[in-house]
């Protein structure tokens, strides 16, 4: 075999590699082999979305997996999908195939346990949904109030039960089955109500990690596999990118707990080798399991469904019958002018109406109309109900917006550019920044949760 390497082949091969995985092409030849980078995938990966622990950078993820010339990667954060979009677009610049999951936490009547669940479909991604959701809101699909029980961030089994299709799932040692095997009979027990659910969507996951207790795992759960049919796989149980990352990652926690790294009460989770290990490394690992490592393989080939960027879902303005939203807009902002130039006779009304007439054109063509009308009821309502209220920001410079009562400021008086809150040329949402009093804030947020449903309302917030 030749010494010399070529660095750009496994970038090249794991890009090939994904687009086949994604379109259901056979795989390069070459990428299942044992010694070739790219022959193992990582299934199980915390990022600093996660929170509770977890190091990684997602765009540092999708870029080390495309060094590592692996094909693809599974974000699977504790009980979120905070980090999704940017990890899927990640992903997708490195020509990495990006597999969504997450870390699930859900309790059952013999305590709390943990598994790993990974979207194959469009409808598993929509159960994955509810799932994350009912974790922190206590709603049906959950049977309980997170709110109130203390439970955030955790789903009854039951739960993960009703969600199954279109999900799989890996069973790992702190799942309610890998924690039964002292009791055979028990763990076989539980292990069948998961395969009358999941079907061959089940696995069984097996670390190495030098964490106690590893070893006589993987040796009970093989053996255990092997007699009820069920597959194994392998994962590192990722916390950071490099085995250096560690000592930062510990911080992570600790700060997190509120401990200090050499308190001696502290219990140590985590160890140094939960890193991102190259498809070698996993090789050598499990060289005595490789049906685990090939697993990886096969689990990021059923995962197909691909996610729909740059498309909005805005909520549906009830619009009168016979009505349209881009009618009722024009018609709306169109009184509005009327009573402006009423008020101000003094303003070259052309010049007005031409503005208005190009804003309600942009608007209209770039379907945004309904989210002129959502913010005109809202911005609206606050007022009649004597909310102090305004908006900032380039939501100002638009004619429209004022003709609505949206903003109160006259952007041609300033000649403030409409391009800065939509542009034709650049598509993207635009932007009212608007304030409430925060004494009168939770009245309007619970007025748009009754007038749109209260699941379609929420509030967000920003990492930094």
């Amino acid at each position: 075999m030749s010494e010399v390497v070529d660095i750009e082949a496994p970038a090249a091969a794991a890009t090939a590699t994904a687009v086949a995985y994604q379109t259901g092409d056979e795989i390069p030849e070459g990428s299942q082999d044992a010694g070739v980078e790219g022959a193992f995938v990582h299934l199980s990966v915390h990022s600093e979305y996660s929170l509770r622990d977890g190091l990684t950078k997602v765009k540092d993820l999708a870029a080390r997996v495309a060094e590592l010339g692996m094909p693809a990667v599974a974000l699977t954060d504790h009980a979120n999908l905070f980090g999704l979009v940017k990890f899927y677009s990640a992903c997708r610049d490195a020509g990495v195939k990006a597999l969504i999951g997450a870390d699930l936490r859900y309790s059952d009547a013999d305590g709390e346990h943990r598994c790993v669940v990974l979207v194959a479909s469009e409808a598993g991604y929509r159960n994955l949904l509810k799932l994350v959701s009912a974790a922190y809101t206590g709603s049906e699909a959950n049977g309980h109030d997170a709110a109130t029980t203390g439970s955030h961030g955790r789903v009854d089994r039951d739960a993960i039960f009703a969600a199954a299709e279109g999900l799989l799932v890996l069973l790992g040692r702190t799942s309610d089955v890998g924690a039964g095997f002292g009791e055979p009979q028990a763990a076989a027990k539980r292990l069948h109500r998961w395969q009358e659910v999941f079907g061959d969507r089940l696995y069984l996951e097996l670390s190495r990690t030098g964490r106690p207790g590893e070893g006589r795992f993987v040796v009970a759960a093989t053996a255990f596999a092997a007699e009820h049919g069920v597959p194994v796989v392998a994962s590192n149980d990722v916390r950071f990118l490099r085995r250096d990352d560690f000592e930062a990652h510990e911080t992570r926690v600790c700060i997190q707990e509120g401990r200090v790294l050499n308190d001696p009460r502290r219990e140590r989770l985590y160890s140094e080798q939960q890193y991102l290990r190259s498809a070698a490394e996993m090789r050598d690992l499990f060289a005595d399991v490789p049906e685990a490592l090939d697993n990886t393989l096969e689990i990021a080939k059923r995962c197909s469904y691909a996610m729909q960027l740059g498309t909005y879902y805005l909520p549906s303005y009830p619009v009168p019958e016979g009505s349209s939203l881009d009618s009722l807009l024009e018609q709306r902002a169109r009184e509005g002018l009327a009573q402006h130039l009423e008020s101000e006779p003094e303003l070259d009304a052309e010049r007005y109406r031409e503005r208005l007439d190009y804003e309600l054109r942009v608007i209209t063509d770039m379907d945004f109309a309904g989210y002129f009308l959502i913010v005109q009821e809202f911005v609206n309502w606050g007022r009649e109900h004597r909310v102090p209220v305004g908006c900032r920001g380039s939501g100002n410079a638009s004619l429209v917006a004022f003709c609505l009562g949206i903003t109160e400021l006259d952007p041609l008086q300033y000649d403030l550019l409409f391009e800065r809150l939509l542009n034709p040329e650049r598509v993207s949402m635009p932007d009212f920044d608007i304030d409430f009093c925060m004494e009168g804030r939770e009245q309007v947020i619970a007025h748009v949760a009754q007038r749109y449903g209260q699941d379609a309302v929420s509030q967000i917030v920003t990492f930094g």
